[in-house]
């Protein structure tokens, strides 16, 4: 799911799609005429707009949104630069299968701005999440991590360049680990996610 220039997309087209027994069997984008689309398309995969002003709500639209992925078969919803939050119908649809990449460390600058919120705070040391998503703001339990040391900039472009190259490597290698059956959820706390590292050839 997108919501823009689609460079996650990309990767997951060029990283996983058709590999290993995985298919991106469709993209769903929250805006009209965005370059995610066109990347589908090049890519020959289905993809449908779902602008929530041509619905009576947003859980119209949510619920409209999930019966269409249903339909064409996806078994893990990948936010892919989505930027809108999705209501808990949509959730319910795909129980524990909705992943999300985040360009910070998490719980640290969760939301809607949190490359702009690293860069006013100084740091010297952000990076990018991969989570699940629950009915809060980027709180869902925790796949994978990466830290990356930030360039010393006032500019988002520069921040976003080095987070964007984390995100390309560490979003399609989630997806290759929940393909593989090699995450799942503590029994004894669902808030910890057992990653199995080495069935994705990684120690």
């Amino acid at each position: 799911m997108v919501s823009g220039s689609g460079t996650n997309l990309q990767a997951i087209i060029d990283n996983v799609h058709g590999r290993d027994q995985v298919e991106v069997v469709a993209v769903a984008s929250s805006k009209p005429g965005v370059k995610a689309l066109d990347r589908a398309d090049s890519a020959g995969i289905e993809s449908a707009v779902f602008d929530a002003a041509g619905y009576p709500s947003r859980v119209d639209r949510d619920r409209a949104m999930a019966a269409w992925l249903q339909k064409r078969g996806a078994e893990l919803v990948v936010l892919a630069g989505f930027m809108e939050l999705l209501d808990a119908a949509f959730l319910g649809a795909f129980p524990g299968r909705v992943i999300n990449v985040h360009p910070a460390l998490l719980p640290a600058f969760p939301g809607a701005h949190p490359v702009e919120d690293q860069i006013a705070y100084g740091v010297k040391v952000g990076g990018v999440t991969v989570h699940f998503v629950d009915d809060g703001v980027d709180t869902g339990p925790i796949i994978l991590q990466q830290a990356v040391p930030l360039p010393y900039t006032r500019s988002k472009e520069d921040v976003l360049t080095v987070l964007h190259e984390a995100e390309h490597e560490l979003l399609p290698r989630a997806i290759r680990l929940i393909s593989r059956g090699g995450v799942r959820f503590d029994e004894l706390n669902p808030r910890l996610v057992l990653v199995e590292e080495e069935s994705d050839g990684k120690r």
